[in-house]
C-alpha cells in the first residue's frame, strides 16, 4: 500500500498513464490529484473517465475544474432565452476567463459525449475536494491546488475562500507550519524564482510543489510517493 500524489496533468492522458505505469500503481494504493486535470492538453475528458473508474484515486479541486464546473453547469441547461436572461455575471465571467485558460480541448472531448456522459463528467467534477490533510509515516501533509491565500497561522483551513485554495499562488519563500508539509500545484516549478531544478518538484520551506508544467514545451507531469519521498516523472514533450 502506497499513497501517491500527482501534479497538475492537464489533459495529457499518455503522459497519465504512463506514470501509473511506472510506479506500478496497484488497486491498494492510493492516488491524489493535486488539481487541474483538464484543459490545455488534448485529452483532458479522457482522463477523467480514467479517473471516474479508479475508486483509489482522489481529485482535489484545481482553478480549471472550478472554471468548468460553473460553465458546464450552465451549458448543460437547454439554452433558451429564459436560460440566457437567467444568465448571471459571476457564470459568464467564469466561461470567459476558462476560455481564456485552454478550454478548447476541454469542451470539445465534451461535446463528444451523450448527455448521460456529460452529466456524469460534471457530477465527478463537483465531487472534487477542495483540500485534503493526511498523516503518513508520521508525517502531516496539507494537500491544495494553488496555496493559502492571505495565509495566517490563525486560520482555518475552512475560512479560505475558493479565490485563496485554488487561484492565488503559493509564497514559496514563506513557510506556511513548521510541522505540516503542504503538497501544491498550479504554479510550474518552471517559474519559481532561483529554483536549481525547474521542471522537477521543488522543496523549500515545508513547501512541496509538484506541478512541472506538463502542457509546456520540456513539461512533464510529476507524481511524489508519500512513504518513501520518490519522486517519478513522466516523459517530457
Amino acid at each position: 500500500m502506497a499513497t501517491y500524489v500527482m501534479g497538475d496533468i492537464h489533459g495529457e492522458y499518455d503522459k497519465f498513464m504512463e506514470l501509473l505505469d511506472i510506479i506500478d500503481f496497484k488497486d491498494s494504493d492510493t492516488l491524489y490529484l493535486i488539481g487541474d486535470v483538464i484543459d490545455r492538453g488534448p485529452n483532458p475528458i479522457k482522463v477523467l473517465q480514467k479517473l471516474m473508474e479508479m475508486p483509489n484515486a482522489v481529485p482535489i479541486l484545481g482553478n480549471h475544474e472550478l472554471m468548468a464546473l460553473c460553465s458546464l453547469k450552465f451549458l448543460m441547461q437547454e439554452i433558451t432565452e429564459e436560460a440566457i436572461m437567467a444568465l448571471d455575471e459571476e457564470t459568464m465571467d467564469s466561461f470567459i476567463t476558462w476560455q481564456q485558460n485552454g478550454n478548447e480541448t476541454t469542451l470539445y472531448e465534451f461535446y463528444q459525449l451523450d448527455r448521460e456522459g456529460r452529466q456524469a463528467v460534471v457530477d465527478y467534477l463537483g465531487e472534487f475536494l477542495l483540500y485534503e490533510e493526511l498523516t503518513v509515516n508520521g508525517k502531516d501533509y496539507l494537500l491544495v491546488h494553488a496555496g493559502l491565500g492571505n495565509f495566517s497561522p490563525d486560520r482555518d483551513l475552512d475560512d479560505y475562500s475558493f479565490e485563496e485554495l485554488v487561484w492565488e499562488r503559493a509564497n514559496f519563500d514563506e513557510k506556511y507550519f513548521d510541522d505540516v508539509y503542504v503538497i501544491s500545484g498550479h504554479t510550474p516549478t518552471q517559474l519559481i524564482e532561483n529554483n536549481p531544478k525547474p521542471g522537477y518538484i521543488y522543496r523549500a520551506n515545508n513547501h512541496i510543489a509538484i506541478d512541472c508544467g506538463s502542457c509546456f514545451k520540456g513539461g512533464r507531469i510529476a507524481v511524489i510517493c508519500l512513504e518513501t519521498g520518490e519522486e517519478f516523472y513522466s516523459s517530457t514533450n
